[in-house]
């Protein structure tokens, strides 16, 4: 091993600034204990706060415990990807009830291959730079407490909203783990939670998906309604979800923090115009053209009925051309199975109810 390995700012140095060279925005290292955090994930369980995500409780122990994920891990390198998008007018967007409003994550390329690619470069150069090692990586693709990791590695604080948060950087940001068998030097620097007594990002909830702080009640979270869950949205939360078809951003529209958030990566700029596309127009969409427009995007995820799903929704909550809305809704009833057609039945009498209230079907 070289001298230099001894010399820990060196280590560090040459890493962050690989680190910077591959993309990523800030990077720390910690050991892989996440024991003071299994308390926090064994009552969130208990209290059945994860809903149908059942992978939180398969290979619960590897969760617990890195080492048993990776065999012979010592050391996490936590690393920060920005991604938000710059001028993609997102309050307008929220604030029109025509126009689908998308997760500004999921507007362009899908995070999770581009940055484990990133992170194996970074594992490479480390082996052939200091000091061969054995090492995998990760980004949201293993069972991993990444963001308890990540405060231990100096990369911010977990918010009341439950994400992770830096006074450099907001929450704008992905998270991607490297761990290796090598003994690298720790970070040492920490970041000291700041939320103070702000609450705007439990406030602004449209679904009161947080029970208190630092507390998320997934089951009423419009992400996870929009991506994970299965079957028909509960009926007390769909006009709560006003124009949201894929995932929700409002606890971090209204932090503070994230006044300091910076444009982040071109990988991660909009395609097909998916941060200003009418709620209409989605839900025209064939199969095949979602298919093609969401290759490489996060939006593969929840699949086209599920899309589709969450779009009729989407359009209950709209605020004008009923008529024909209603008319483009009724011709996908019966294709697509009974859960997209209880949302388009609940949406067309919405739609007709609110149509009669203002006195004009048209409107």
């Amino acid at each position: 091993m070289s001298k230099s390995w001894h010399q820990s700012d060196e280590v560090l140095a040459k890493l962050e600034a690989k680190a910077r060279e591959l993309g990523f925005r800030s990077l720390g290292i910690t050991d892989p204990d996440v024991s003071e955090h299994v308390p926090f994930l064994d009552a969130w369980l208990e209290s059945g706060f994860h809903g149908s995500m059942e992978w939180f409780e398969q290979y619960l122990e590897l969760r617990k415990d890195p080492t048993r994920l990776v065999e012979g891990t010592q050391r996490v390198i936590s690393v920060r990807l920005d991604y938000l998008p710059e001028n993609t007018n997102y309050l307008d967007v929220l604030n029109d009830a025509d126009k689908a409003y998308i997760s500004r994550y999921a507007l362009g390329r899908d995070y999770h291959k581009l940055t484990r690619k990133r992170l194996k470069r970074l594992g490479d150069w480390l082996t052939e730079e200091i000091q061969p090692h054995g090492f995998r990586v990760f980004s949201d693709s293993a069972p991993i407490l990444e963001k308890h990791l990540a405060e231990k590695a100096g990369l911010g604080w977990i918010g009341k909203h439950t994400l992770l948060l830096s006074r450099h950087a907001g929450s704008w940001f992905f998270l991607g783990e490297l761990l290796t068998d090598c003994p690298l030097p720790l970070t040492q620097s920490t970041e000291q939670p700041r939320c103070g007594s702000c609450t705007a990002c439990l406030d602004i909830c449209p679904t009161n998906a947080f029970p208190e702080p630092y507390q998320l009640d997934a089951t009423k979270c419009i992400s996870y309604l929009t991506i994970e869950h299965k079957g028909p949205i509960p009926e007390e939360l769909r006009a709560p979800m006003g124009n949201r078809v894929f995932g929700c951003d409002d606890c971090q529209l209204v932090c503070p923090w994230n006044r300091y958030a910076a444009v982040g990566d071109p990988a991660f700029a909009p395609r097909h115009a998916l941060d200003n596309q009418s709620l209409i127009d989605l839900f025209q969409w064939t199969e095949e053209e979602f298919l093609l427009k969401t290759e490489g995007n996060p939006l593969r995820r929840a699949g086209y009925v599920k899309f589709l799903e969450n779009i009729a929704i989407g359009l209950g909550n709209s605020a004008s051309h009923r008529a024909k809305t209603i008319e483009i809704l009724e011709l996908k009833h019966g294709m697509h199975g009974a859960v997209l057609d209880e949302h388009i039945d609940w949406a067309v009498s919405r739609l007709r109810n609110r149509a009669s209230e203002s006195g004009c079907d048209n409107a």
